[in-house]
This record gives structure tokens, C-alpha cells and sequence, in this order.
């Protein structure tokens, strides 16, 4: 188990990366006013009416009209922006946060944005293709924080990343020894916790779309499985003249027990 930190890895075609921020407010301000402000019943309704549950989107069941806040196939998105409690929230904005910036920096931000939500949907549908006759609402952002990881691990896996492993220890490590140890356990669960209520299937659904769109969508001269860290031109440091005597001028010089929850 571990908890990420912090990558030294600076963006590199971006100056801020917006759409990364922008998912995390819209996170956090939708919990705050369906959560942690509002009454319970507006927490039902919210995660009921929002969020993803398989048997209605394979028609083996039916939201009375009163219940379905919008239509059941926005639900493969509505889902992802709906938590069930502050550290629910918080996990997934922390891996967001610490991954996002140089995924959307290696794709530009409307490709980012397009490739987050790809990954959301792809997180549902896993998850009701496991269990299409399921009645129990799907929320959470995991779906597309996986793609994000997958993506991640796949575009930088040797740059170091700060991780807290098993809750105590902050060790600066590779990305691809805590990622690919992240990803093994989302299938490894898939397996094994078939009772739980952490929806795996919706991870795994994200890993995969994730790493597969990578591929086609980030820009043309970002290579996969990069070996270092390409420090921005900006600040690059002047090299060292080949006379020892010169001297470099001035110019030289990151519902109830049953919900699920991705």
C-alpha cells in the first residue's frame, strides 16, 4: 500500500495545467454540496439519481421518473464527479493531483480532458459488464484516476516519485515499482474481492482504457517509457565552455453499505 506524494518531473509544453485543477475543483465543490453540506436525503438522491447503476443502463431495471435526475446513459460520467465521503474524495484528487499535470502536459488540455472522461466511461461500463444486473449505484472518480495512472506509468515510469509506503515511510522511488505494484493489485482485487464494496471492476475498465489511449493521444513527439527527465528549455542550465578560462554571459543560462464506490 502506498500514498503518492510528490514527482520531480516539470511540465514541459504547458505553463499550468487548468483542465488538471479544474477536474479537482469540480470534484471537490460537487461533494461539498451534495455531501458534506447538504442533508442525507440529498446525498441519496444524488448518488442515486447520478450516479452509474448497471441494471438500468442494461435494462434490467427501471429509476421512477422522480428519481432519474438525468438521462441513464449521462450517468457513465455523471458518476465520476460524486464521492461518498471526504477520504473517498481526497485519494482520488491526491492521485489526480500528483499524475494529472504531466498527463494532460504530454496530451494539451482538450485531449487531456477527452481522454479523462474516455477513461471515466470505460470505468462504468467495465464495472457493469461484471455485473449488468446489479441495482447498486457506481460513484467515484477512480475510473478515470486509473487511466491517468496507467497513462502515467506508461509516458514516465522512471521518473522518481515521493511515496508514503504503508502509511510511514516517504521513500523517493521509480514510478513504474509503486504504479505497476498500484496496477497489479486493481486485478489481483478483480479476482479475489468479489464481495467488496470498492468497485475494482471500474478501476481495471480505466487501466485499460487508459494505457490503450495513451497511445493515440498524446502529442506526436513525446515518446513512451521515457529513460529521464527532459528539463524544460527554459531553465536549462548553459554548458560548460570548453575553455576553462571563459566566462558565460548574462544571456547563458509539476447508498447505503451496497453503493459502490470507484
Amino acid at each position: 500500500m502506498f500514498i503518492p506524494l510528490h514527482d520531480k518531473n516539470s511540465l514541459k509544453y504547458i505553463k499550468l495545467q487548468y483542465v488538471t485543477i479544474s477536474l479537482i475543483a469540480a470534484n471537490c465543490l460537487i461533494w461539498l454540496f451534495t455531501g458534506f453540506l447538504a442533508p442525507e436525503s440529498v446525498n441519496d438522491a444524488a448518488t442515486i439519481g447520478l450516479g452509474y447503476i448497471p441494471a438500468v443502463a442494461f435494462n434490467y431495471a427501471y429509476l421512477p421518473p422522480e428519481m432519474a435526475l438525468v438521462p441513464h446513459n449521462t450517468t457513465y460520467l455523471t458518476y465520476a464527479f460524486l464521492h461518498l465521503d471526504f477520504w473517498h474524495l481526497a485519494g482520488n484528487m491526491l492521485f489526480l493531483w500528483v499524475f494529472g499535470d504531466n498527463v494532460e502536459d504530454a496530451m494539451g488540455h482538450v485531449r487531456f480532458l477527452v481522454f479523462y472522461l474516455a477513461c471515466a466511461v470505460a470505468g462504468a461500463l467495465f464495472h457493469g459488464l461484471i455485473g449488468p444486473s446489479s441495482q447498486a449505484p457506481l460513484v467515484g472518480a477512480s475510473g478515470a484516476i486509473s487511466g491517468v495512472v496507467a497513462a502515467y506509468m506508461m509516458l514516465h515510469p522512471k521518473v522518481r516519485v515521493w511515496v508514503l509506503v504503508l502509511f510511514r515511510f516517504p521513500l523517493p522511488l521509480p514510478a513504474f515499482i509503486p504504479l505497476l505494484f498500484w496496477v497489479g493489485q486493481q486485478f489481483f482485487m478483480l479476482l479475489t474481492d468479489t464481495d467488496g464494496r470498492v468497485s475494482w471492476g471500474a478501476h481495471v475498465g480505466g487501466i485499460i482504457a487508459g494505457a490503450i489511449l495513451v497511445l493515440f493521444m498524446r502529442r506526436k513527439d513525446v515518446p513512451l517509457f521515457d529513460t529521464s527527465i527532459v528539463t524544460p528549455k527554459a531553465v536549462r542550465h548553459a554548458e560548460v565552455p570548453a575553455d576553462p578560462g571563459a566566462v558565460a554571459t548574462a544571456g547563458d543560462t509539476k447508498t447505503p453499505p451496497h453503493w459502490g464506490r470507484g
